[in-house]
């Protein structure tokens, strides 16, 4: 009878699965290895020396800022001398475009009166002499008719005292007539002189002299003293106007004009007369280019400021009274130190630059700025010419 030689699985398994003698002859193989690369690299790193590690990027002392050697910020930061320059600082003023007082007149009636005809309507051009307007004014027609009646006494005691002469020359007149001749004449050119003058006064002559009375109606025709436009307009046809102190109607030559510019009295020892002046508007993107004509000698007693006012060609009607400008104008040149915008490093309500006071050594120092002119600052103190300063990533210096 054959003997069965089956083996159990478990057996099978036993056979691979090793004894405690070959599970710590393997452990003990295991930490020889890693002692020997553990001892390695060991000798190594004492091979190696100290300087196998990396470099500082900063070294603080009671003296500043070092950057040592080998420190990555030698390549970014850049060094720079600082020089004094002539500087003229731009600053900016509010401004406004005016008319020239001297081409603009506000049109009033010397007499209360009813306007009977409006021959010019808001926006149309006049010449010097045009009939604006005419108002039957009843006070006016009594002006004329005292000025035609002085006149007429005129002629009549010019005319007597020319017979008075005469017959004295001949002695056939008492001494006393001639006199009496000459007294009449002179009151009488005193009335005539006054008349006129009263008439004149009220508007009736235009420019070339002549009479805008029209005796039959008592009308008096308000004429244009000079050429422009119509730039406002209160009366209407039929209204009775009894305000001698408020206009009819507004005229004014707008073929130049001012732009005012408002200077604060901190302002005032920097604007002067001729200085250049840049003017940017809103409804323009290029500025224009003008010079200061005047300065204001009085301040004014509400908003504390003088006016600039600046002239400007307007013939083709692009600037508009009223309108909104700012000026920015440059102070008198003088002497200023200037730092570039990316050496001034801001450390709080501070503001400071890192000064170089041997090669590679900076120490930090704070500094009072002025005006900005394009990418560089005024430095007002705290900073010479002649000092070399970070110009370049020095905000990698501060702490």
């Amino acid at each position: 009878m054959k003997k069965n030689h089956y083996t159990s699985p478990d057996r099978r398994w036993s056979r691979f699965v090793p004894g405690p003698l070959m599970l710590a002859i393997l452990i003990g193989v295991a930490l020889t290895g890693w002692g020997t690369r553990h001892l390695y690299l060991s000798q190594a790193v004492a091979a190696a020396g100290p300087d196998a590690g990396p470099a500082p990027a900063l070294v603080h002392d009671a003296d500043g800022i070092t950057v040592p050697a080998g420190s990555p910020l030698r390549r970014s930061l850049a060094v720079a001398p600082v020089a004094s320059h002539s500087l003229a600082a731009p600053f900016v003023l509010p401004a406004a475009v005016e008319a020239d007082p001297a081409r603009l007149v506000r049109i009033t009636t010397p007499m209360a009166g009813r306007v009977v005809r409006l021959n010019k309507q808001l926006g149309d051009a006049v010449k010097a002499g045009d009939i604006l307007f005419v108002i039957d004014a009843p006070d006016f027609a009594q002006a004329g008719a005292d000025a035609a009646r002085a006149q007429a006494a005129l002629t009549l005691a010019a005319g007597n005292l020319a017979r008075q002469q005469s017959l004295d020359h001949e002695q056939l007149t008492a001494r006393r007539d001639l006199e009496q001749a000459q007294n009449d004449f002179a009151q009488a050119a005193s009335e005539s002189a006054r008349a006129t003058a009263r008439l004149r006064q009220s508007g009736a002559g235009n420019a070339s002299g002549a009479s805008a009375l029209d005796v039959k109606n008592g009308t008096l025709a308000v004429r244009a003293p000079f050429a422009g436009r119509v730039v406002e307009l209160s009366a209407a046809r039929g209204m009775y106007w009894n305000d001698p102190t408020a206009s009819l109607m507004t005229v004014a030559d707008l073929s130049q004009v001012f732009v005012a510019i408002n200077a604060q009295e901190k302002d005032l020892a920097q604007v002067y007369a001729g200085q250049s002046a840049s003017i940017r508007f809103d409804a323009y993107p290029q500025p224009l280019q003008g010079t200061v004509r005047y300065v204001g000698e009085m301040l004014d007693p509400d908003t504390r400021t003088v006016k600039l006012r600046v002239p400007f060609d307007n013939r083709d009607g692009r600037l508009k009274p009223g309108m909104f400008a700012s000026a920015t104008l440059l102070a008198r040149p003088r002497p200023a130190i200037l730092v570039p915008l990316t050496a001034v490093v801001q450390g709080g309500f501070a503001s400071r630059v890192f000064v170089e006071t041997s090669p590679w050594h900076f120490a930090a120092r704070e500094v009072t700025l002025g005006a900005q002119v394009g990418d560089n600052v005024e430095v007002l103190s705290g900073l010479a010419a002649g000092a070399r300063i970070v110009v370049k990533d020095g905000v990698l210096l501060n702490d």
